[in-house]
């Protein structure tokens, strides 16, 4: 961290850059396009993993209970371009791993790819009647209807600086433009003065929101035809394979369960090479995370390759104040 911050001048270029663009869409001097349906954005400050995916699919939970809803993302590291929707025999190759784990795991809804978010939400309003956008905080061609801000309880954007000496994609200022700010990836025990300290420390706005967070595990491991409890794992030797951003908290627990396991780490959204495979075939049992799943299943399908599910858990009684922040805007949008 301190060979980056003698990279700090360059942050000051990257700060004048970006606050010039926001400034541009903030005065209108630069177009942000508004929709006739709810656009409800999941996005963050920093480069990086804070639990986004997690969260779109903690809102497609229950929104999906009451309105056809749509989830838009950019698809990154896809080898397809344009639009595409996502269909359940898609492959992370053309529409991207996190997609494809939306469409898998809710086959209900309607997921698509496109970098140009503009065109993916005129394509997708003729069959939805709210759309989710994935990764798009700092995307200000698309005007959204909430915004939701996520940052991980142990990489605050308080505590970090501009890209390339920190992870922050934009000024710190860009969390005036969210609706609701949630702390994720919690301990179990955060206290409530750590909670309001934090709070006090953001500073935010009176109508802002801030929720705290933390990721909950499944109780089983899922395979391509089976599904077993976690403590299958007890007593055995595997291989654990992420290609995520941030891996601690998955290895942080398997350790607290006192399982014994190699670890492979990859880069987040690593697309594993014909050499790679050909390694990971030599070990018995392998745990994954759903996201490297959708790439590793098609090129180990007969192997022993499980993934372990995860959840966002709002902390407290938290949830039914989100839920029903979230419902409350969307009855706006519909209502005007």
């Amino acid at each position: 961290m301190n060979l980056r911050k003698l990279l700090f001048p360059f942050s000051i270029l990257y700060d004048g850059v970006t606050s010039l663009r926001n400034l541009a869409y903030d005065k209108g001097w630069k177009e942000s396009e508004a929709y006739d349906i709810p656009v409800l954005c999941v996005g963050n400050l920093s480069v990086g993993g804070t639990g986004k995916s997690p969260m779109i699919e903690y809102l497609i939970s229950f929104l999906q209970k009451d309105y056809e809803v749509a989830v838009l993302s950019r698809g990154y590291k896809r080898k397809t371009s344009g639009f595409l929707e996502v269909k359940i025999f898609s492959t992370a190759e053309e529409v991207g791993d996190e997609p494809l784990q939306f469409k898998q795991k809710f086959p209900k809804i309607t997921v698509a790819v496109c970098a140009d978010r503009r065109e993916g939400i005129n394509n997708l309003k003729k069959k939805a009647e709210i759309v989710l956008l994935d990764d798009a905080f700092q995307h200000r061609k698309v005007k959204p209807d909430f915004q939701i801000l996520l940052t991980p309880y142990n990489d605050l954007y308080l505590d970090d600086m501009l890209l390339p000496a920190g992870n922050l994609r934009e000024s710190k200022r860009g969390v005036s433009r969210a609706d609701v700010i949630i702390v994720t990836k919690c301990p179990n025990n955060v206290s409530y003065i750590k909670q309001q300290e934090i709070i006090f420390r953001m500073n935010l706005k009176p109508e802002q929101k801030i929720y705290f967070s933390r990721i909950g595990y499944d109780a089983n491991i899922h395979g391509k035809s089976e599904v077993l409890p976690i403590d299958y794992l007890a007593g055995k030797i595997f291989t654990l394979v992420t290609g995520i951003a941030n891996p601690k908290p998955l290895v942080a627990y398997l350790k607290d369960r006192e399982f014994k396991f190699n670890h492979r780490k990859f880069p987040d959204h690593h697309n594993f090479t014909a050499s790679e495979i050909e390694k990971l075939r030599t070990n018995e049992l392998i745990l994954t995370t759903e996201k490297d799943y959708m790439r590793l299943q098609p090129k180990l399908d007969k192997f022993a390759l499980y993934h372990l599910p995860i959840t966002t858990i709002i902390l407290n009684e938290q949830g039914f104040y989100l839920k029903k922040t979230v419902l409350e805007a969307i009855e706006r949008k519909m209502q005007n």
